[in-house]
């Protein structure tokens, strides 16, 4: 064909595919997203997305995978062993809610379609443990004297969870990411200082 697109290497083909998937999966749910609108979001034949991905669910799990590691990294600068702890989860709690800021599609995806199907949760719920597990770690070893009994594993589900709560109001526009963190941050110290005495 005059003028047509050169043959593209299959890594840039595929994610040409899983960036037109996670648009309309996030725009449309899993249920009411078609294989024909990724295929003509993404400029090419339904044969061809079918060649690289068998299924609708095969093409949606490859989207959760490639969206949690893209998770995860975000959050990678967390481990910082050279960051004190306090700092350290200010940097997980940045990550966090920057890759919600930046890629709102994939949130969407990851975790409000996702987490909603019993076929793909335990895939959402991989990276939602490792969050929860750094979480813990830093509080624990940011918090000098902590009271007897402290649950350190609760409080991190607990801020996680209000994580997700304020990390949706970020992807829908109506909080800027600074402004998250710094109230998430807040909610996370003060929980742990409401127990002592002064």
């Amino acid at each position: 064909m005059a003028g047509g697109t050169k043959r593209l290497p299959r890594a840039v083909r595929e994610q040409q595919m899983l960036d037109a998937a996670v648009e309309v999966f996030s725009d449309n749910g899993f249920h009411d997203a078609s294989m024909d609108s990724i295929a003509a979001k993404a400029s090419i034949s339904k044969p061809m997305l079918y060649l690289y991905y068998g299924s609708k669910e095969e093409l949606f799990a490859s989207c959760i995978h490639r969206e949690g590691l893209r998770f995860v990294e975000a959050i990678s600068p967390a481990g910082d062993p050279d960051l004190p702890p306090r700092e350290q989860l200010r940097a997980a709690l940045t990550g966090f809610l920057g890759f919600v800021d930046q890629h709102r599609s994939s949130w969407m995806v990851l975790y409000r379609q996702a987490i909603g199907q019993q076929a793909f949760a335990s895939q959402v719920g991989n990276s939602r443990d490792r969050l929860i597990e750094l979480t813990e770690k830093l509080l624990e070893s940011s918090t000098k004297d902590p009271e007897p009994g402290t649950d350190f594993s609760i409080m991190a589900v607990a801020l996680v969870g209000a994580g997700e709560a304020v990390a949706d109001r970020v992807a829908g526009g109506e909080i800027d990411v600074d402004a998250a963190v710094e109230l998430l941050d807040k909610l996370a110290w003060r929980g742990l200082a409401g127990g002592k005495k002064k």
